[in-house]
């Protein structure tokens, strides 16, 4: 429990205190609305729909507040950089960014369901009461005239037999930014299941744009001022005395008219800071995009893996973060990250990218299709933006866990302490190194085993062995493959990669390694 505690006490207290807000925010606008005095004619016209309609519309409110923010990069990079402004501990949690930014993705989607089903329940009640089908004072309310001859307001915005719900959904403010907005909420949600998003990225990339569909119908979506409630009138309206004898309103001093307006729409206060942050981010991306970017050096390995060294003005990283990469020449609006796998001590920045979907075959095709010695195509790059990779020199142990091309980061962090050990470099506490690389075929070892093949150099000249501790898995294989293993057993570099450190065949015993680990480093 205590290393639970440690690992992920912080991310459970944050979304305690998330779900606790939002708990609190529909209850109390559930009996504000069910139990507030100001309501109490319009209750008789919708009954519990009105509670069941507004308090989600409250929860709405504050995660339309909380979405945008997860997915500014540039905020979280400033949070976890150039701000110290918190520990370790408070930093991982901005990894966790996306979870969070699909938890509460979820929660409008329950909200806007609750919503819109007690939305259209209140049109249904409203065409009734207007039709008299529940009795004489919810018609009574619905025949007021909005008249300022007559000193009157209107409380039911139903003011026809003609109008039908249907209309009124197609004819209102309310309803038709409701339809708009919940239709762009429903191809965002679903155009973001992972089958669609690995398969077809673009498909998810787009659709998520109707974000600013979304938000602008959400801003002017209470503008109708559909749900009304009660004035106080000189004299006041006694409601307990006159809703027995609406036919007295206005004929006796305790029964004036009763009168009635629309609430001041809120929901633009709480996105308009949210939004304001993220046209700050779209702006500043613009401005990296006309940042001019050359090549220094484009190498196509036979893996199908695709290395790019870029050099670009005033660009500083640092170990295992990342960068977007745009292609005006494939596509001027998709940008797609890849993490950096060269040094910050190197005077370029590189990046390998492997063929997984439309964006990347086609870039690794244009680049194969270059004439000889011919420049790459034009290339915008946002970032750098940080990472958990960050922390690494911050322990005196560390364990590195990659798979296929996910040992990106690796390769940056590998080559930083390279260049630390070149350099004699006084302030790197780590002084121990545990790396662990699975891939399913040999090919995928060959870009990354020249590197590896430098630091075991490196480090046996300066006596240094045990510093770095790797371990190379092998998880897809044949037969013949193990035989020619085993024959050439007993030569001193492996078959596969040339390293003196033998590839593995097969997955990790965790629980043995980890045991290992422990053993040979006790405090």
């Amino acid at each position: 429990m205590s290393n639970w505690i440690i690992n992920h006490g912080l991310s459970a207290f944050i979304l305690v205190v998330w779900m606790g807000i939002n708990i609190f925010l529909f209850v109390y606008y559930y009996l504000f609305y069910d139990q507030g005095p100001q309501f109490e004619y319009t209750r008789e016209l919708l009954g519990s729909a009105l509670p069941w309609a507004r308090a989600p519309a409250a929860v709405l409110n504050f995660n339309c507040m909380l979405i945008l923010l997860p997915v500014c990069r540039n905020l979280l990079s400033l949070l976890r950089g150039s701000f110290i402004c918190c520990g370790r501990t408070m930093r991982k949690q901005l990894d966790k960014n996306l979870t969070f930014h699909k938890l509460v993705a979820y929660m409008i989607a329950l909200m806007t369901a609750v919503h819109t089903v007690a939305h259209l329940l209140n049109v249904e009640w409203y065409t009734n009461s207007f039709q008299g089908r529940y009795g004489p004072l919810p018609e009574n309310l619905s025949m007021l005239d909005d008249s300022r001859e007559l000193n009157t307001t209107y409380l039911n915005p139903i003011r026809s037999n003609s109008t039908t719900p249907t209309l009124f959904v197609f004819t209102t403010i309310a309803g038709l930014t409701g339809v708009v907005i919940t239709l762009a909420l429903i191809l965002m949600i679903t155009s973001s299941m992972e089958v669609i998003r690995r398969s077809y990225f673009e498909v998810f990339w787009y659709t998520h744009h109707l974000f600013i569909i979304f938000f602008a119908g959400l801003v002017f979506h209470g503008a109708g001022r559909i749900v009304r409630s009660q004035q106080v009138t000189d004299p006041p309206h006694n409601n307990s005395f006159c809703e027995d004898q609406p036919e007295n309103w206005g004929k006796i001093p305790e029964c004036p008219i009763p009168q009635f307006a629309g609430g001041f729409p809120q929901t633009w206060m709480w996105v308009i800071g949210p939004m304001i942050i993220y046209l700050c981010e779209r702006l500043l991306r613009f401005i990296r995009y006309m940042q001019p970017v050359s090549y220094r050096k484009i190498v196509i390995r036979p893996s199908k893996v695709l290395e790019l060294q870029l050099v670009k003005p005033g660009f500083k990283m640092e170990v295992g973060q990342y960068v977007f990469l745009n292609c005006p020449a494939i596509s001027q609006l998709e940008w797609h990250p890849f993490t950096m796998t060269s040094a910050p001590e190197e005077d370029f920045f590189s990046v390998h990218i492997r063929s997984v979907g439309d964006w990347t075959e086609k870039l690794i095709k244009m680049v194969e299709n270059l004439p000889e010695g011919g420049q790459g195509p034009k290339m915008a790059v946002d970032g750098p933006f940080g990472t958990a990779s960050e922390d690494v020199f911050d322990y005196e142990v560390s364990m590195l866990v990659g798979a296929g091309i996910g040992v990106t980061p690796f390769a940056s962090i590998l080559k930083s302490i390279w260049y630390k050990f070149k350099d004699s470099d006084p302030k790197l506490r780590t002084n121990r190194i545990y790396f662990y690389w699975l891939c399913r075929e040999t090919y995928a070892f060959e870009w990354f085993a020249d590197l590896l093949q430098v630091l075991e150099k490196e480090t046996e000249e300066r006596g240094m062995r045990d510093f770095l501790t790797y371990k190379l898995y092998l998880t897809g294989w044949d037969q013949s493959h193990v035989n020619h293993a085993m024959v050439h057993f007993d030569k001193d570099t492996d078959i596969i990669t040339g390293l003196k450190q033998k590839t593995h065949y097969g997955r990790p015993n965790w629980d043995k390694e980890f045991e290992q680990v422990r053993q040979e480093n006790p405090s």
